[in-house]
């Protein structure tokens, strides 16, 4: 008898373990493939960029660009580091698409540096490995059936430009970056079927010419203390050039390039949601504020052929014109809008009741003082980054809101991702078991979830980020890949969250629309659910054998 119950429990196990390991995440995470609302076609990714990922200084041709010297200033980086080698996806780019194919992943966001294409923009020569290294890299990506999704510039700029003209202050930037996307969608657009512009430039307005943390370091009382630069004035002027340079790109893909190549194009934002901090009127407006002096301050002359109605009132003759000829570039628009999402704060109105001196309280922000805590509590879980706090309600408020605002134009949440602080005394097995990022990825991607349930024409979501790498003013401070990197031997290593990105995108790769919009329950969602219940009974079952 005790022979038998011992074979059996045996033979339990073998049956129960492998099943308990497949499903493990299912079980235990919040959330169920029940109520996907992913189609069949959408996009699960990982997003990079060119000077956090590649490494290659200097190197194969490539020139210098605002990071590049930047970095080696001394101070301006937390650890004194800098993008020489980064995690040098360059020359490892095939242990990376291997990673990218054992998640499963259906699209991979990178960037091209643009000095490494052409190092002295206009003024110089197309450099051949350049054109080479991307040529071998997008038909990489599609040999594993991995869509590459490319954005022209993710900060960088060649610093022949800055040293030319002035870079983003000067109009001439317009014609450089039309020339430079024009090279791009002659070499690579036979196969890159999502192109977008620029990544996040009301970012480098603002943290470059407004605080003057970023390159070029412009910056004026009392936003910052630099030795050149007019906060007040310079963000707007870099604004409405890089606007107009979307628009030159737009424009010659649109008349050579899309009926041809068969691609879309779009911009890629830095969006923050931002929730009144009360229900007051005046909160409520302040909020709206917050959102035209910062998203919208780009998307509406894109998609509206004009600045928001808040900046044209309050800035007035301090905001740039668009003239004729602008107006009807501008037409030419955008396919999509592609939106990096993290984090949400607090706003409270500064033009009808009294704010202390805070980001967002000044006219030139739109007077919507910015604030992490409402009665002394926090938006959301903090950190390690600081200026991230876990509120996944923000992504469906986010979504929604431009789903409304911009009339359905389809959408793609190209990055969303959670950080770590580096800690040199953790174990292996601590950092590669990052359940809060786990955590944090599924609580989004479900509020994403049910901004797509009410209608959002959301197309793709890629996670930031593939690998750890160089997170700019931080250096290699903070963590955000879904693979562990050691610095020193640059070995990649599967962190949880990798393992868990792979099970979610399978589980939820089998969902397809009806005609009518609403999700299909296919066989495997049924028999994946069968299968979990299965595996917790025969799990329970061995566990009574084993007492």
């Amino acid at each position: 008898m005790e022979i038998s119950l011992v074979l059996h429990a045996f033979f339990v196990f073998h049956m129960c373990f492998p099943i308990l390991v497949a499903t493990c995440d299912t079980i235990s995470l919040k959330g169920s493939i029940e109520s996907s609302q992913f189609p069949s076609n959408f996009l699960f990714g990982t997003a990079s960029s060119s000077y956090q990922f590649e490494g290659a200084f200097l190197s194969y041709g490539k020139g210098l660009n605002n990071w590049d010297v930047f970095t080696h200033m001394p101070g301006k980086i937390m650890d004194g580091s800098n993008g020489d080698i980064a995690v040098d996806q360059y020359h490892r780019y095939p242990e990376d698409l291997y990673l990218m194919d054992l998640m499963g992943v259906s699209s991979y966001r990178f960037s091209i540096s643009w000095a490494r294409i052409l190092p002295k923009g206009r003024f110089g020569k197309v450099n051949r490995a350049g054109i080479d290294h991307y040529n071998n890299f997008i038909n990489a990506l599609l040999h594993k059936g991995i869509q590459p999704f490319v954005t022209l510039t993710h900060y960088d700029i060649p610093q022949e430009l800055e040293g030319k003209y002035g870079a983003w202050l000067s109009s001439k930037a317009q014609e450089d970056f039309k020339y430079y996307a024009d090279v791009c969608f002659r070499f690579f657009g036979d196969r890159v079927k999502y192109w977008s512009t620029l990544n996040e430039p009301n970012v480098v307005a603002i943290r470059g010419y407004r605080t003057g943390d970023y390159p070029p370091c412009h910056c004026s009382w009392p936003f910052g203390n630099c030795s050149s630069g007019d906060s007040e004035k310079e963000p707007f002027v870099v604004a409405h050039n890089m606007i107009l340079s979307h628009a030159a790109a737009v424009g010659i893909y649109r008349t050579k390039y899309q009926k041809k190549q068969g691609g879309s194009i779009g911009i890629v934002m830095d969006a923050v949601w931002y929730e009144p901090i009360s229900d007051s009127w005046e909160d409520k407006l302040a909020a709206e504020r917050a959102q035209s002096f910062y998203m919208n301050w780009f998307l509406d002359p894109i998609i509206r052929g004009k600045y928001p109605i808040e900046m044209q009132e309050i800035l007035q003759s301090d905001l740039p014109m668009f003239s004729k000829h602008d107006l009807e570039m501008l037409k030419n628009k955008l396919d999509f809008i592609g939106i990096n999402h993290y984090t949400s704060y607090y706003i409270k109105d500064c033009i009808f009741s009294p704010c202390e001196p805070g980001p967002g309280a000044s006219r030139t922000e739109g007077f919507a003082l910015q604030t992490v805590k409402k009665n002394n509590i926090f938006i959301g879980e903090p950190t390690a980054c600081g200026w991230i706090f876990v509120y996944p309600q923000g992504m469906e408020k986010m979504v929604t809101y431009i789903k409304e605002r911009y009339n359905d134009i389809p959408l793609f949440i190209t990055e969303n991702g959670f950080c770590d602080k580096e800690n040199p005394h953790s174990t292996m097995e601590n950092s590669i078991h990052d359940v809060k990022r786990v955590e944090y990825m599924n609580s989004y991607l479900d509020a994403l979830a049910t901004a797509m349930r009410k209608g959002a024409d959301v197309r793709g979501y890629f996670a930031w980020s593939l690998l750890d790498n160089f997170e700019w003013l931080y250096g290699y401070t903070i963590r955000f890949g879904l693979h562990y990197v050691d610095y020193a031997t640059l070995k990649r290593t599967r962190k949880l969250s990798a393992t868990w990105y792979k099970d979610f995108i399978a589980n939820h790769k089998a969902h397809k629309f009806s005609a009518d919009g609403a999700p299909q329950e296919q066989q495997l969602t049924r028999n994946s659910l069968k299968l979990n219940a299965t595996s917790n009974k025969l799990c329970q079952n061995f566990v009574s054998l084993a007492q």
